[in-house]
């Protein structure tokens, strides 16, 4: 290190290369952060404005020709508010039930003193890879009668082995054996360790799990596809695309009417738009509660050393 580094160091001040870096990271993290909120953004905008003006490129930062049709035609339905409450439902039931069993498998599979631990984890890395295909699980869940069911959603589900072994990675490299030994002295089980002790010590990988099982169960469109056959159970996913289709279908069926038919797609383009928020913005609107913990809870037991 030459004098001048070594005096600027203790001097506090900052190179001018190192002023350079910081200005371009940020410049670089700005950069990022349009290219992945704009195309939001502009369904946001698209969704209450005049379609032509969309279509026509008009349309860019500030709506144009305010509209809210999408969102009447959207909400209107009474379906829409069936769906709502199922998907709440299913989401928050297929969330707890998944994390009541994946924190203690993760724990389970993560002590060395547990012995079929290594073929336990192999059994659950081979379902990742392999499994028995559309029809023969059809039929399976037929003969369970989960069929046209809540319990579909849940317990086909209840375990994601990709969530287990963030976990399982989780306690291995943040959990020390010394802790578990000193607690153990005085008479702890692995049970009370596992409560009191593993699970606070855990909130970082808890609600980066928790995150993942609750956008999965959001977003579930198949399994209420294939399974679901009643109106009254199917989530908010199935209404929105029956909504599309019928827009759709209604847009195509006036578009040998002249001027109608250009009205019927503009009016659709509106809902196609309106529908993108009304089955994100839930998901968006928990996230930043949880956004602390993401990246710990990521990248904790990533790197060995």
């Amino acid at each position: 290190m030459s004098p001048v580094q070594a005096q600027t160091i203790r001097s506090g001040k900052r190179s001018r290369g190192e002023t350079a870096f910081d200005v371009a990271i940020v410049v670089l993290c700005i950069l990022i952060f349009v290219i992945v909120f704009y195309p939001l953004y502009f369904v946001i905008i698209a969704s209450v404005s005049d379609q032509t003006l969309v279509s026509t490129g008009k349309v860019t930062l500030f709506p144009r020709g305010i509209s809210t049709f999408g969102y009447h035609e959207i909400f209107k339905d009474n379906r829409i508010w069936t769906g709502y409450k199922n998907t709440v439902i299913y989401t928050v039931a297929g969330t707890l039930v998944n994390l009541l069993l994946t924190l203690p498998a993760a724990y389970s599979l993560s002590r060395p003193e547990f012995r079929a631990r290594r073929i336990l984890m192999f059994l659950f890395v081979f379902t990742l890879f392999f499994n028995g295909g559309l029809i023969p699980t059809y039929i399976l869940m037929k003969d369970l009668h989960l069929t046209n069911s809540m319990w579909v959603f849940i317990v086909p589900f209840a375990v994601n082995v990709f969530n287990l072994i963030i976990a399982r990675t989780f306690f291995e490299a943040s959990l020390p054996k010394e802790l578990y030994e000193s607690a153990s002295i005085d008479g702890c089980s692995h049970f009370k360790f596992y409560a009191l002790i593993a699970m606070p010590l855990s909130k970082a990988v808890i609600s980066v799990i928790a995150l993942y099982y609750l956008v999965a169960h959001w977003n579930d469109f198949f399994t209420g596809l294939i399974y679901i056959h009643s109106n009254e159970l199917q989530p908010l996913q199935i209404v929105l695309r029956d909504i599309l289709l019928s827009n759709q279908v209604f847009s195509q069926g006036a578009g040998s009417g002249g001027n109608a038919g250009g009205y019927a797609q503009q009016f659709a383009d509106q809902v196609k738009y309106g529908v993108i928020i009304v089955s994100t913005l839930p998901i968006l609107i928990v996230y930043p509660f949880i956004q602390k913990y993401f990246e710990k809870g990521v990248m904790i037991g990533s790197v060995k050393g």
